[in-house]
């Protein structure tokens, strides 16, 4: 009886551990460098986690949508636009996220073994600029959707600006 669930783990974990030689590293890659002008003089950034990021598409898309009903206005025209304006907004922070990242606090409180209280909190921190706005339109009957893009020049820009931002930082 025992034998078959051990057996079962033991093919298991050699499937898991024999999948990793499947896969093969870049080693290129990884030694590749971001250049960038900065300040008039051009600066070698170390390659990153987010240097591969950037290579994979030609082009970041983010999507914002914000409801026309709830916005603070009591004419209808104005809560439409006050709904594109939040849209696009959105869209932005969206496009922020999908470029910098975001930051993600959490906390959880556990009480005689039970989950009493669990807050997560996300911020995303950034410059955007080089946006081209795809579309705006309504969806539905009460939503606004927005749809950013951003060139993946633009892309390494920002992301070497911020390196150098942070390396200034540091000094």
């Amino acid at each position: 009886m025992k034998f078959i669930p051990t057996s079962i783990a033991l093919l298991a974990a050699s499937v898991l551990l024999s999948g990793c030689s499947l896969f093969t590293v870049d080693r290129a890659s990884e030694k590749a460098a971001v250049t960038s002008a900065v300040g008039g003089e051009r600066q070698v950034e170390p390659a990153t986690m987010i240097t591969p990021m950037a290579q994979q598409s030609a082009k970041l898309v983010a999507t914002g949508y914000a409801v026309i009903s709830i916005q603070n206005h009591r004419n209808p025209a104005q809560q439409r636009l006050l709904a594109i304006r939040a849209s696009k907004l959105d869209a932005y922070r969206a496009l922020t996220e999908q470029v910098y990242g975001q930051q993600l606090d959490a906390s959880t409180t556990v009480a005689d073994m039970t989950v009493t209280n669990d807050t997560f909190r996300a911020r995303v921190e950034g410059l955007v600029y080089g946006a081209v706005l795809v579309s705006i339109g309504p969806v539905g009957d009460d939503t606004y959707e927005t749809t950013l893009s951003l060139d993946s020049g633009v892309v390494n820009d920002l992301r070497a600006l911020y390196l150098a931002q942070l390396n200034s930082k540091r000094r």
